[in-house]
């Protein structure tokens, strides 16, 4: 499954002059936690989100010259904090991802980067959103739709000569695959493919083989 099977293709976005007041009720009323911030072309600039405003309730005593002498900050803190539209306070350059990167690519990029939603982006225009919350929704996948992809695209992708030989079944997005394979190295790199799928959530592999191509 790739990021365009489940990304939000009607995204809400502000540009850059938008105010933070106008920013902070778009996503207390959408209940959203962040906005891309695009140019006046169309072309992404950068993410706003619920902690870039929050920096704004920072105490009076970390603002002014003195307050950065005693607490420190980063030259984008600093803009955030003196920040009153989106392109003022925004985090720049945005983390994108392509429509077509698997979706496990987009939730190891999330969890690795710390961030909540990922702007999706081709030949350099926003087409889409994908979030948490769309990845975490693919868990609720049947079981019937997960065996089906298994053996009508991994396991025909990965070698297998006769996919009849692999007997595969899933019970609450657990998979268990037994039956035997030419080589070795199909067998014991086939649970790895099947494991990053969307809805899976175990596999056990009971695979034999003819060939052993790891000696």
């Amino acid at each position: 499954m790739q990021v365009r099977d489940v990304m939000t293709t009607n995204v809400l976005t502000v540009d850059s002059d938008t105010s933070l007041k106008e920013v902070a009720a778009i996503l207390a009323d959408r209940h959203i936690s962040g906005l891309p911030v695009v140019t006046k072309r169309g072309a992404l600039a950068g993410v706003v989100s619920e902690g870039d405003i929050l920096m704004k309730e920072f105490p009076a005593e970390r603002r002014g010259i003195i307050g950065r002498l005693l607490h420190p900050h980063t030259a984008q803190d600093i803009a955030k904090l003196e920040a009153r539209t989106a392109g003022q306070a925004m985090s720049s350059p945005a983390i994108t991802i392509d429509p077509d990167a698997p979706l496990s690519a987009a939730a190891e990029l999330m969890v690795r980067r710390r961030i909540n939603r990922l702007p999706v982006v081709e030949n350099g225009q926003i087409v889409g959103i994908v979030t948490r919350a769309d990845i975490v929704r693919t868990f609720t996948r049947e079981d019937a739709d997960i065996e089906r992809e298994i053996k009508e695209s991994v396991l025909p992708d990965h070698l297998i000569t006769d996919p009849r030989e692999v007997e595969v079944t899933v019970s609450n997005g657990i998979v268990n695959l037994s039956g035997k394979v030419d080589r070795r190295s199909v067998a014991e790199l086939l649970p790895a493919h099947i494991d990053h799928l969307p809805g899976v959530v175990a596999v056990n592999s009971f695979l034999s083989w003819r060939e052993d191509d790891r000696t």
